[in-house]
């Protein structure tokens, strides 16, 4: 019995450290988010680490701040699920599909 349990432990231990370099790598991934029609995109992390904000030019042209505060906040909540979907995918690869708690919080 105590081989298997120490078996148990060093696979949990492996699986920690296999979590914790995939959490390293998205936090380099970008995701992209978008609102009216791409005319902003918003580039974050899967850290939720905004990376750039991307206007058209014609928005700034119609002097509407209410309309372009709704579309920036519109493209930045898209990025944010975008986020949330990728992380979810590969930690579920990297997990087998087991559901650890603590996985779906923001990191």
């Amino acid at each position: 019995m105590k081989g298997g349990l120490g078996n148990i432990m060093k696979q949990a231990q492996q699986l920690q450290e296999r979590l914790q370099k995939a959490q390293e790598e998205l936090a380099q991934v970008e995701v992209q988010g978008h609102a009216g029609g791409n005319l902003v995109e918003v580039t974050m992390t899967c850290r939720n680490d905004v990376r750039r904000v991307r206007i058209d030019p014609s928005l700034l042209a119609e002097n509407d701040p209410e309309m372009l505060e709704d579309l920036i906040a519109a493209a930045v909540n898209d990025a944010l699920r975008n986020a949330e979907k990728t992380s979810a995918e590969r930690m579920s690869a990297l997990t087998g599909g087991m559901n650890i708690p603590g996985l779906n919080l923001p990191f």
